[in-house]
């Protein structure tokens, strides 16, 4: 994560999903530049000679998505997008994180600074204050179809602008009427066209794309490490490993993986135990990390490039480019992201496939020196045997999530939105998918801290060898059958936690070590 003192420029600055991030978490402010809010008062101006003027431009004075034809008088327009947040705000099921929510907000205002909307001043610095007060409006999960963007949610995430719906503030949960006799705040009277800049926009796809980067890394970067000790404990081979074979199907991700492995294995006594040793190769789930791994690196650098255009873009309709050009386009439709985040997905899913395939490797028994299913008295023990019936459980789960979203298309708004993206869904399930595999290689690394353990006294490098350490100090050697159950929660923090990154960080410095490769800037959150 990206923290400064150096405010951010909304509308103008290059916004990633690092610094996204920071300024939800209030880690980074913003600010709004005179150049910006003079392109907002100008947007703003051109609306109202629409007005004045009084030909049709769709959402200013005509009805929305089947009602566009509608014309609506000069009177009502005000009214109409006040109508148009109550009559949106329809969405179902448990509200979203509070991270999602703020991300949604800092996406929104830096989309509307960009002076295309015709938004005014009040109603972004009325945004602005919710960002920087934490007062964090309540947004039900379901019922976006991504297009024409996320209505529903962005619907309930500005009803608080006009004094509905509800907000967490202060550790709490409270209607906006609550809000308002806590802070001294008003309601907004929406001008023409500033409903409909609101609720038009991709911003709830792209704040969960934003967090499914984020988790994702992390888990892309235990994985790495948990695969390493799985390798030390399991005896498994370093050549698969090495830049040579890698050079020759340069993937970026491979590249990037296979040079981390060899990393953490450097000066590794374990490793030049069986240097010479007769087996031949590895199973895939060990030989093939580069590769695996690699993969979903790779589909994570594909998310991140879209995110990056997406969060800096114009999203909602119609966009006024200047007082003779008002376009009633699609820059609303989800399509981009929810193809991504799809693919994301299952390069998610992937991850805990193999890594289930390694905690089934490390029970069979197969390894000179490791007892099956890890425990030297079993029978009467069943070891870590059930252990992976809850990764298989897990993996299997995912797979039935991988079923691409946005190949879904049904029609809505009586056929004037006659093909939806279902990107909403797409970002919903990728979360579940990553939320998942952070508990399957909790269970790996339990299970790669147990095996490690059987190749006493010999060592491995300091980095893994500080991991081995830092494990046991939460969770013992298990010599005989325990509630099992506690374990693994205890692992789910550590993932969680990402201490495991920082330990190695920490250990990298200490010790004059490294773990980068050329790519390393590029797997990076900035």
């Amino acid at each position: 994560m990206i923290a400064t003192n150096t405010p951010f420029s909304l509308g103008e600055a290059q916004l990633s999903a690092g610094l996204a991030v920071a300024i939800a978490q209030n880690f980074t402010r913003v600010e709004l530049s005179e150049n910006t809010r003079k392109k907002i008062r100008a947007s703003e101006s051109i609306v109202m000679k629409i007005v004045e003027k009084g030909d049709p431009v769709y959402g200013i004075n005509t009805g929305f998505g089947p009602l566009c034809t509608t014309r609506i008088s000069k009177e009502e327009t005000r009214i109409l997008q006040e109508n148009i947040l109550k009559s949106h705000s329809v969405g179902v099921g448990q509200p979203i994180h509070n991270d999602l929510v703020k991300s949604m907000l800092v996406l929104k205002a830096h989309a509307l600074a960009k002076g295309y909307s015709g938004i005014s001043l009040k109603t972004l610095e009325r945004i602005i204050w919710h960002i920087e007060n934490n007062a964090v409006p309540v947004v039900p999960s379901q019922g976006s179809v991504g297009a024409s963007g996320d209505l529903a949610p962005l619907s309930h995430l500005f009803l608080p602008l006009i004094g509905l719906g509800k907000v967490h503030y202060k550790g709490k949960i409270m209607n906006t009427t609550k809000l308002f006799e806590a802070t001294g705040l008003k309601p907004l009277i929406l001008g023409p066209k500033e409903g409909l800049a609101l609720i038009n926009g991709t911003q709830f796809i792209a704040a969960h794309a934003i967090r499914v980067l984020d988790k994702m890394l992390h888990c892309m970067a235990q994985a790495d490490i948990i695969g390493a000790m799985m390798i030390e404990g399991l005896q498994g081979s370093i050549k698969p490993f090495y830049l040579e074979l890698h050079q020759l199907r340069p993937y970026k991700g491979n590249i990037h993986v296979a040079r981390r492995i060899t990393s953490l294995l450097k000066g590794s006594e374990i490793m030049e135990d069986h240097i010479d040793c007769d087996r031949v190769q590895d199973p895939y789930s060990l030989r093939c990390i580069p590769q695996v791994h690699g993969a979903s690196r790779n589909a994570w650098l594909h998310l991140k490039e879209l995110l990056d255009i997406e969060m800096n873009s114009v999203t909602d309709n119609p966009v006024i480019i200047h007082e003779d050009l008002t376009i009633s386009g699609g820059n609303f439709h989800g399509q981009p992201l929810a193809m991504a985040l799809d693919y994301a997905c299952l390069a998610a899913a992937e991850l805990g496939n193999i890594s289930d395939r390694r905690i089934y490797l490390a029970l069979e028994g197969n390894s000179p020196g490791v007892p099956k299913l890890l425990m030297e008295d079993s029978g009467i023990n069943s070891g870590y045997m059930i252990l992976q019936y809850t990764s298989a459980a897990l993996a299997s789960e995912n797979k039935s999530f991988c079923f691409p979203a946005s190949a879904d298309s049904i029609p809505t708004s009586l056929g004037q939105e006659d093909h939806v993206s279902m990107g909403s869904i797409s970002g919903r399930k990728a979360l579940h998918v990553i939320e998942n595999v952070e508990k399957i290689l909790a269970i790996e690394l339990l299970t790669a801290t147990q095996a490690f353990e059987f190749r006493k006294p010999l060592k491995s490098g300091p980095i893994l060898e500080a991991i081995h350490r830092w494990v046991r100090s939460k969770v013992s050697f298990a010599d005989k059958d325990r509630v099992f159950a506690d374990d693994i929660e205890c692992g789910i923090d550590m993932i969680r936690s990402g201490e495991m990154i920082r330990l190695v960080d920490e250990v990298c410095e200490s010790k004059g070590l490294s773990l980068e490769t050329p790519y390393s800037k590029e797997f990076r959150l900035s």
